[in-house]
């Protein structure tokens, strides 16, 4: 069965989920340059996924899957940055860790299947 909607991709309802998250997660930190930087790119992940869905192309949905790794990647090297600055234990640290790195597995697998579907 074919992919209707956005909303139907199991890597942007997993992006929702971090997004969801990284809010939660940060809604008490007072370094509001962080807490701001980190929620617009937990939020970008599933929001490029969206946006390149509703694209024209493969090459132009691929291309925004390419925008969500690098927000999911910025994600988590923000995650490792709040370790450094105290603003989240280590060990919650990795948890977010291993969510970012299934949304990449995720991202990575769908690109490759569009470019052998093509």
């Amino acid at each position: 069965m074919a992919v209707q909607k956005f909303e139907d991709l199991i890597v942007w309802q997993k992006a929702q989920e971090l997004a969801v998250l990284i809010y939660k997660e940060f809604e008490r930190c007072t370094d509001f340059g962080f807490r701001d930087q980190i929620r617009r790119a937990s939020v970008s992940v599933s929001n490029n996924i969206a946006e390149g869905f509703e694209r024209s192309s493969n090459a132009d949905f691929s291309k925004f899957l390419f925008y969500a790794l690098g927000s999911n990647s910025e994600v988590r090297s923000m995650i490792y940055l709040s370790v450094k600055l105290n603003l989240l234990a280590k060990g919650r640290a990795d948890e977010i860790i291993e969510i970012t790195n299934e949304v990449s597995k995720l991202l990575y697998g769908l690109i490759k299947s569009m470019k052998t579907n093509s």
